[in-house]
């Protein structure tokens, strides 16, 4: 049977709209950023718009063409965001570095992309010698003073006219290419399209997702070499709100007196940076005047809900939890209060709040076990599963391994149970659950519950072997400077919350938990040191 077709035009979904809406609507619009002695930068919206102009010309001019990755290493400032643009608005493609991962997987990723050009703040060149030898790069820009082999930033800028006309993009175009950050084998590309980004980005910013408007002024401390920074410089983008770039500067005073001076309304960070805002609150309540903070945006790990309640009831600092990956672009989840429990119990709020909440509009999930899809009953748990068009179909010169299934879906490595509402609750990685006789223990669930703890500052649990019941949970603890408490304390508390076979077996009490590149605790580690521990 022939459809009929709607007589709408065929107007492309590219980064290009986003652009010149910016550029139309927004140009008096501040863009602050904090630089390296602990100054401000003082930009607007035009500002943005016109260097970025003039930063596709002197790509082209230095032979970058359509389909070329183009590499940056740097922190979160305007430099970095013209280069957000201007690369796939020039038709060649984005590519993030993270300065936090090992030089041998930065080596890697280079060679991986290809790599024709490096985008460089000065202060991170001593990261890309050490790498350097490994990689071929033909042109390196660096932002500040360029040493001889090198092209400035500032004088390319400078001295180069801006473009005109701003080049015909197809949605289906590669825009920015991102590598996975993951503990286990080598990182993987996640190549984002012109469409995949515009839709993401109208996406973040419906009210029930993170509801981006004109009227905000936005902090993303999430790095710009983390998944997008969530977006973050896109939504902003296209909804023209003010933009804190914090630079190097990311310790809490630095953070708490951008978020004060500059009247920030959504600030957005990964829990151990809320972790340490709470810390330097904790020291000078009232110090800081956070009066126009609307919340923020805990993404990248699960913020332990202790965390998130003492940052509201003692501070006024409402904390949104988001769920998302690389492989989501990344927004996947927002975990806002459904409308059923509006007048819920206090508790009860909390602990919906603290789940990783319902998919965004056009991401649909489901969740598998050994045996079939699982029920929506808010127990039964399985591996989540999403689609959805910001979800990646396939790697960056790889095929789709064993990460999709038969009929498309993306399988995320997350155990989860969702409730009739539709909201994700992460029990645990699939790789990080402990599996005891014939049951499974979350170790998440431990974590965020030691983590209420007093004394606690933080808890990370893995799985230990053991004999008789296969695995057995071990629980690494870091105390609070200057407290103390006792596996047998700990254990005690515990016990209300917990069946007798869920607790740990062991208590370690260590200086510090390792954590990967985009700060998640890194289990893997925890096990290696632990993996001759005798359980008694």
């Amino acid at each position: 049977m022939r459809r009929m077709r709607g007589l709408m035009m065929d107007f492309p979904l590219t980064l290009t709209a986003i652009f010149r809406r910016a550029e139309m609507l927004f140009g008096a619009r501040a863009i602050v950023t904090r630089l390296p002695d602990r100054s401000v930068h003082r930009g607007t919206y035009a500002d943005f718009t016109g260097r970025t102009r003039r930063l596709m010309r002197a790509l082209a001019d230095l032979g970058i063409r359509p389909g070329d990755r183009i590499a940056t290493l740097a922190w979160n400032h305007h430099q970095h965001l013209e280069t957000y643009f201007a690369v796939p608005l020039s038709g060649a493609v984005l590519h993030t570095l993270n300065l936090r991962l090992h030089p041998d997987e930065l080596a890697y990723i280079v060679n991986h992309a290809e790599d024709r050009a490096l985008v460089v703040d000065q202060s991170l060149l001593p990261l890309y010698e050490r790498i350097r030898s490994r990689v071929n790069i033909p042109t390196v820009i660096v932002i500040g003073d360029a040493p001889d082999g090198t092209v400035g930033y500032e004088t390319l800028v400078a001295q180069t006219p801006p473009v005109a006309e701003l080049p015909a993009l197809a949605e289906p175009d590669a825009a920015v290419l991102c590598y996975t950050t993951g503990t286990t084998g080598r990182p993987k590309g996640v190549l984002f399209s012109q469409r995949s980004l515009t839709l993401h980005t109208i996406g973040l910013c419906l009210p029930d997702a993170l509801d981006i408007g004109e009227r905000d002024v936005v902090l993303p401390v999430v790095p710009m070499f983390h998944a997008n920074a969530w977006g973050f410089p896109f939504s902003c983008t296209m909804s023209g709100s003010g933009m804190v770039l914090p630079g190097a500067c990311l310790d809490p005073a630095s953070v708490l007196e951008l978020m004060a001076s500059e009247r920030v309304t959504v600030g957005a960070g990964v829990p151990t940076i809320w972790m340490a805002v709470l810390q330097a609150l904790d020291a000078a309540p009232g110090r800081y005047d956070l009066s126009a903070l609307r919340f923020v945006v805990a993404g990248g790990a699960a913020p332990a809900p202790a965390l998130m309640r003492a940052l509201e009831e003692r501070h006024g600092v409402r904390v949104l939890h988001a769920w998302g990956m690389t492989e989501t672009s990344p927004l996947g989840s927002v975990s806002h209060l459904p409308a059923a429990l509006a007048d819920a119990p206090i508790d009860e709020q909390w602990r919906q709040r603290a789940k990783q909440g319902r998919p965004t509009p056009f991401v649909e999930i489901r969740a598998r076990n050994a045996d079939d899809l699982v029920p929506w009953d808010g127990q039964t748990m399985g591996e989540l599963e999403v689609r959805g068009p910001w979800v990646a179909g396939g790697y960056f010169k790889d095929d789709r391994g064993d990460r999709f299934t038969p009929d498309g879906w993306f399988k995320t490595g997350d155990i989860v149970t969702i409730d009739a509402t539709g909201t994700i609750e992460i029990q645990d990685r699939s790789k990080d659950l402990v599996k005891s006789g014939g049951e499974w223990i979350s170790s998440v669930a431990l974590e965020n519950a030691l983590m209420g703890h007093p004394s606690v500052a933080e808890a990370a649990v893995v799985a230990i072997a053991h004999a008789k019941w296969g695995e057995r949970p071990l629980a690494a603890i870091v105390l609070k400077p200057g407290a103390a408490a006792s596996a047998a304390e700990l254990r005690a508390f515990l016990e209300p919350d917990f069946p007798k076979y869920c607790l740990p077996d062991a208590f370690e009490f260590i200086d510090a938990i390792p954590r990967t590149a985009a700060g998640k605790f890194l289990k893997s580690a925890l096990r290696e040191r632990f993996k001759d521990y005798r359980l008694e």
